[in-house]
């Protein structure tokens, strides 16, 4: 899935966050319920604007970004 069907930053949205597309959810929420042990069932149940097929793509699409051996590819992603 292309990252732009996963995610939407709008500064009409939460004042520019980066968001699940289609939803006002915070990409970060999904990161902070993972960091604090939160299962992404109850990610999910918390969210429901947001599907699981949204959120596993993203976690594939920051996996593969963050384990890439391009570091420039890297670089100009979080640039």
């Amino acid at each position: 899935m292309d990252i732009r069907d996963l995610i939407t930053i709008d500064n009409e949205i939460l004042g520019g966050q980066t968001v699940f597309k289609g939803t006002r959810v915070p990409v970060e929420s999904l990161f902070d319920h993972l960091e604090a042990g939160i299962s992404l069932d109850d990610f999910l149940e918390d969210f429901p604007t947001v599907s699981k097929q949204q959120a596993i793509a993203l976690l594939d699409w920051a996996n593969r970004l963050l384990n890439t051996k391009n570091l420039d590819q890297l670089y100009a992603a979080v640039a």
